[in-house]
């Protein structure tokens, strides 16, 4: 085995040299980071053996959103919201999973500065067929006085308040890729040491791209300007040269992390069907919407900006138009 290169820093030594940056912080923000990357890579594991043991497959239940409940959904739920009970740094959690927000009762927890909102397994339905799927969380100081329980104005606060989000894509490589306002950083599970390592340092995203990402199939529920905004991607060149060519995963994690990467625009507009849209604003509109604009990009309802919006309900439900800077004015000027 050669040397270890040790100009790679991990996902621990990162937040610990920030903290040095900073002498009057307190740590919490980092050890509740380093709580996610821990849940991460056992939820990894757990992934990468779903086809092997019973951990596949429907629980037979539905969630609060009507979705059929994968097993994978309950074991990454159970482990995100345990390391952070566990943990310092959080006073309390909302899933997508779970009906209601819990705020954690010990006396650690009550005097933490944070709440947590995630998804814990985007694109679960895609599981069965060896799809890329992902968690999504973020993290707000709490509004309520430490020392007390977290209550619901702590979770329905704009995305604009925000401190941190972050995702994680289980691919044919583990990422870890999370912002602060400081800027946007990806992280790689390294499986021979279980560590994920500094891979995508400072990430911006390009202000154009070739790449649109829709659901065709639902064309004719769009709207007028998103239907012309499609035609038109279907018919120019891009702004760095060359066709628009479409890209449509269906794992939100995976479509939003190649066009933060390469450049792009998501779309997942309102239908006929669903005219609040699908996506939740509180586990991946938000979250996205934030680490998007560090990076340089915009995410919109397709009327406001999203980190503008003020939530009323902890489901509540959103269009979604993300991407490229460029792109997304594109979109809004058609």
């Amino acid at each position: 085995m050669g040397p270890v290169n040790r100009n790679i820093l991990t996902l621990d030594e990162f937040t610990i040299q920030q903290l040095r940056d900073f002498p009057l912080a307190t740590g919490e923000l980092s050890g509740l980071l380093r709580d996610m990357g821990l849940a991460a890579k056992r939820v990894n594991v757990e992934v990468n053996k779903a086809g092997l043991v019973d951990i596949l497959g429907d629980l037979g239940r539905v969630n609060v959103q009507g979705e059929d409940v994968k097993k994978l959904d309950i074991f990454a739920n159970n482990q995100f919201m345990g390391v952070l009970q566990h943990g310092i740094s959080c006073a309390g959690i909302g899933s997508e999973e779970l009906d209601d927000y819990i705020s954690f009762d010990d006396e650690v927890s009550k005097n933490s500065k944070y709440v947590c909102l995630f998804d814990p397994l985007d694109g679960s339905g895609n599981i069965d067929v060896n799809v890329s799927i992902g968690t999504i969380f973020s993290v707000y100081r709490r509004v309520t006085p430490k020392g007390s329980l977290a209550a619901k104005e702590d979770f329905l606060q704009p995305g604009s308040k925000q401190v941190a989000a972050g995702y994680i894509v289980y691919g044919s490589s583990t990422m870890l890729v999370y912002a602060t306002r400081r800027g946007v950083n990806g992280f790689t599970l390294d499986p021979s040491i279980g560590e994920f390592c500094l891979s995508h340092p400072n990430i911006k995203c390009p202000e154009f791209g070739k790449i649109y990402s829709v659901n065709h199939g639902n064309f004719f529920q769009y709207s007028e300007k998103v239907r012309n905004y499609i035609t038109v991607c279907q018919k120019k060149n891009s702004g760095n040269g060359g066709p628009y060519t479409q890209r449509y995963i269906g794992s939100m994690v995976s479509d939003v992390h190649r066009n933060l990467i390469k450049g792009g625009i998501f779309m997942y507009p309102a239908t006929t069907d669903k005219p609040k849209g699908k996506l939740r604003l509180l586990y991946e509109c938000n979250p996205f919407a934030f680490i998007t604009e560090v990076a340089g990009g915009k995410a919109t309802n397709g009327e406001q900006r999203i980190l503008d919006v003020q939530p009323t309900a902890l489901h509540e439900r959103s269009p979604l138009f993300i991407g490229s800077k460029g792109m997304m004015e594109e979109f809004e000027m058609t």
